[in-house]
């Protein structure tokens, strides 16, 4: 499982040119879920990411957590996280997980992350959607469960 983990001001997707859902001050969550996934990723991929120090403290250090500030987290399922570029100049998406089940996944990890967090939002599973953000830092990070070296 990938995810591109976003530091933010604010998020927001929406789809048909009607919002869907907002956050305040947090992490935006692009959630790829990659063939022979489990739970155990998804438990992985979302206890790091609210327990990772990306919040400023008082000093200005990267020293608090999505949990320690009260911040609010959206995750949006984004297959094109599995695309692989090395050759030609298409992606290949041979490794990301069917729908029918990434989509279990994705929701499993947004139902774990619901009673963690101050506010849940999410964008919708397999429809186009326009994603705004303002990036805080820009803080980004990469996380994949299965380089956890």
């Amino acid at each position: 499982m990938r995810a591109v983990i976003q530091r933010v001001n604010r998020a927001s997707v929406t789809i048909h040119s009607r919002l869907f859902s907002t956050i305040d001050k947090g992490i935006l969550v692009f959630l790829g879920v990659e063939k022979d996934d489990s739970e155990t990723d998804a438990d992985y991929i979302l206890e790091k990411t609210i327990n990772l120090r990306i919040f400023e403290d008082d000093q200005e250090k990267m020293n608090l957590s999505l949990l320690d500030i009260d911040g609010e987290m959206m995750v949006v399922s984004q297959f094109t996280l599995l695309g692989n570029c090395m050759k030609g100049r298409r992606p290949s998406f041979i490794r990301a997980e069917e729908p029918s089940k990434a989509n279990l996944l994705y929701e499993y990890l947004v139902c774990q992350a619901k009673p963690k967090v101050k506010k849940l939002a999410t964008g919708r599973f397999q429809e186009t959607m326009q994603i705004e953000f303002i990036n805080n830092g820009p803080v980004t990070l990469l996380l994949d469960s299965r380089k956890t070296f």
